[in-house]
């Protein structure tokens, strides 16, 4: 499977501005900037897109590994938190926030665990990845 996207930048790197979009055209001509960047500008940035892509791959390959383990997850909630320093991506940090019934704290941990280590877009990042991970009662 191979899934593309494409980034149109026009001016400089400061003053310029540009779009981006995916083959789903879930982003179509999405605006980017410096500013959406490194400030509060409109639009989105790749550090953002690494995180929706990080929290998303996360939470899929959780509920996979709850259901292939015997349990069914009512809710899974997870926030990725990219940390750009000094011009490095060099951690993203899970908050998972789980409902599922009749685990154990001990079986979700694990397999929480599981699931941070081996979704596809874990193993794609060379930086720091941290979970925090929360059973719901």
């Amino acid at each position: 499977m191979k899934r593309k996207a494409t980034a149109v930048w026009n001016g400089t790197v400061k003053e310029g501005q540009g779009h981006l979009t995916t083959q789903s055209t879930v982003l179509n001509e999405t605006q980017y900037s410096f500013n959406s960047r490194f400030a509060d500008g409109i639009g989105t940035n790749p550090e953002e897109l690494l995180a929706a892509a990080h929290a998303g791959c996360f939470t899929m390959k959780l509920s996979l590994d709850l259901t292939e383990a015997g349990f069914t997850p009512e809710e899974l909630q997870t926030e990725s938190v990219i940390s750009l320093d000094n011009g490095k991506i060099v951690k993203s940090e899970l908050t998972l926030s789980a409902t599922v019934p009749n685990i154990t704290d001990d079986q979700f941990q694990q397999i929480a665990k599981g699931a941070k280590e081996n979704c596809p877009v874990s193993g794609a990042f060379s930086f720091e990845i941290t979970l925090n991970a929360t059973l719901n009662p």
